[in-house]
């Protein structure tokens, strides 16, 4: 399959861009031809000004099974054992779900079918999550010798330590509605309903002015990792330089004049 096929894009007029995982016969597993596509398509994504949105969404009936254990398993033949091979894939792995969280544009995953391993991770990655009510997650790795321990950094930065642990630790799956109650996603509805939930978000969100929603989205993940006290200097710092930003400008003055704001993204 082409890059273009393995991964399909699709930027709607509101500046929706749909991304959907599309290698079906291998369960959209992150094969490098897939980490590939998605670095190249998050770096795009967050330069493009149409793009104002990102949805995740998959064909077929895995969201994303994690890593290729095949393609993986080839690497083993080379002499070092698979060492240099693993430590690319896993560099690259980490890339994009870093990629997603710098992008400055916000991302929804739309999760469909399971999302288990490094496809758990996606999700997690992800800013926003919605699930069908069937959807289900793991991070199975225990079953074969293999701790999830690079889904386990987007896991516990999502969820409590107990959830984390308990997830990473047994393996078992975990349905879409017990992953909303732990903060894994933001809720889980009806499958035929699904779309339209993840429509109505990514809508709600691209009518905002995309140099706040940036603004927003750099700022909240830097100040996560501050102590307190570093985490409001920071915070204060960012509201000053949005206070004097255009679109703050425009929006406060069109709250004042009870209007629609006219946003310049600037």
């Amino acid at each position: 399959m082409t890059p273009d096929d393995i991964l399909l894009k699709d930027l709607s007029d509101s500046g929706i861009l749909r991304l959907t995982l599309n290698d079906v016969a291998r369960r959209n597993a992150l094969s490098e031809a897939m980490l590939e596509a998605l670095g190249a398509a998050f770096a795009a994504a967050g330069q493009d000004p149409a793009v104002r949105v990102v949805v995740l969404a998959a064909h077929g009936p895995a969201f994303c099974a994690g890593h290729d254990l095949k393609e993986m398993t080839a690497g083993r033949a080379a002499e070092d054992g698979g060492r240099a091979y693993f430590t690319k894939v896993m560099a690259m792995c980490s890339g994009v779900m870093q990629g997603i969280v710098t992008c400055p544009k916000p991302v929804i995953a739309e999760v469909t079918g399971v999302a288990t391993a490094a496809g758990c991770q996606l999700v997690a990655s992800c800013d926003l999550a919605l699930a069908a009510e069937s959807a289900r997650f793991s991070t199975p790795g225990v079953h074969i010798g293999l701790f999830c321990s690079t889904p386990m950094v987007a896991l516990s930065r999502n969820i409590s330590n107990k959830h984390a642990m308990e997830m990473l630790l047994t393996g078992d799956m975990t349905s879409a509605a017990r992953a909303a109650e732990i903060g894994l996603v933001n809720r889980a509805v009806p499958d035929d309903g699904l779309q339209a939930a993840v429509q109505e978000m990514a809508q709600k969100i691209a009518s905002k002015s995309s140099m706040t929603l940036a603004t927003g989205k750099r700022a909240f993940y830097a100040q996560r990792e501050m102590p307190l006290a570093e985490a409001y200097d920071h915070a204060s710092a960012v509201m000053v330089e949005n206070m004097l930003a255009q679109d703050a400008r425009e929006g406060i003055g069109a709250f004042i004049e009870k209007r629609a704001p006219q946003w310049q993204d600037a």
